[in-house]
């Protein structure tokens, strides 16, 4: 998925949409990225990145391993309510949701057999009608970050701006089907 042709398809309406797979682990998944939509806001447009155990949108640099050419941008694939980073199998890149207090709805990834936070929760993730990714039915957030202006992507946890941030938005997380998927380790 290069960033041409995700920005070019983040403006036209999409007939494709990602579906979960089944209860095996898929040699090739419906893979997809993701672009954030918030009309008005810097935000619009900017493709999702996952780095740092964190997922962001409009990171210049991810700094993943890939099998082939790391093209800036994460792929994600939906396994039983589940989200994964598309990746080696041997070593999976699972996303979690800490909606707790101390949480306040923060969306990063495990590596591995790695167990998650104490109140992580990794299922709850499905795509809407919109095809858009929700968690447990709610859009997600995106906060201006510190790193390159990028935004932290986080899940609503009934916080405007969770921990400490600032100038949080609402946005709607619109997938973009990728076709040619490179598996790639992002980094921790």
């Amino acid at each position: 998925m290069k960033f041409n042709s995700l920005l070019a398809a983040a403006s036209v309406a999409l007939t494709a949409t990602a579906q979960p797979t089944g209860t095996c682990a898929p040699s090739t998944p419906d893979t997809f990225g993701l672009v954030a939509i918030h009309s008005g806001n810097a935000v619009q447009y900017a493709g999702f990145n996952a780095a740092l155990r964190s997922i962001f949108a409009g990171l210049p640099s991810q700094n993943a391993t890939c099998d082939g050419t790391d093209d800036g941008f994460a792929t994600f694939y939906i396994q039983d309510s589940a989200l994964f980073l598309y990746g080696p199998s041997e070593t999976p890149q699972q996303i979690f949701v800490d909606r707790s207090g101390m949480g306040q709805g923060k969306i990063g990834y495990t590596v591995g057999d790695e167990s998650g936070p104490r109140n992580g929760e990794r299922t709850g993730w499905a795509i809407d009608a919109d095809n858009h990714l929700q968690f447990d039915g709610s859009d997600l957030i995106a906060c201006p970050n510190s790193i390159d202006g990028a935004y932290s992507i986080w899940a609503s946890a009934g916080v405007a701006n969770p921990a400490g941030n600032s100038d949080c938005v609402g946005i709607a997380a619109r997938v973009e089907k990728s076709t040619d998927a490179t598996r790639c380790t992002y980094s921790s």
